[in-house]
């Protein structure tokens, strides 16, 4: 994280991409992963105008699990779990691993919906 200005309020800050990082929470990147797998279910619910209800049966699981993913309260589950889920939606996952680009860092997740 760098400081990017000063200010009246507080010191503004850039970002490292990784909001968990820049709190510096343990597991950052897991964490970073399940938040957008959460995002893309919640997106993939919406476009397609499931209620939870409909989207638990969809997904396997039940609706306060839909509820919980959707509201970020994402502790209980894995990102197995969640991959899984969107699986069951009928989303493809693709993983493509490949080297770092430095040796000073520990490597990254990206995650896109296409």
């Amino acid at each position: 994280m760098q400081l990017l200005t000063e200010g009246e309020e507080g010191t503004v800050f850039f970002g490292s991409g990784n909001v968990f990082a820049d709190m510096d929470l343990p597991n950052p990147e897991e964490r970073l992963t399940k938040a957008k797998l959460a995002s893309t279910i919640h997106e993939i619910i919406q476009s397609q105008g499931l209620t939870q209800q409909q989207a638990a049966e969809l997904m396997g699981t039940d609706q306060p699990k839909v509820s919980k993913i959707i509201r970020g309260r994402l502790s209980e589950f894995s990102t197995e779990w969640l991959l899984s889920r969107v699986l069951n939606m009928g989303l493809n996952v693709d993983i493509l691993i490949h080297t770092k680009a430095t040796e000073n860092r520990s490597g990254t997740i990206s995650i896109a919906c296409v």
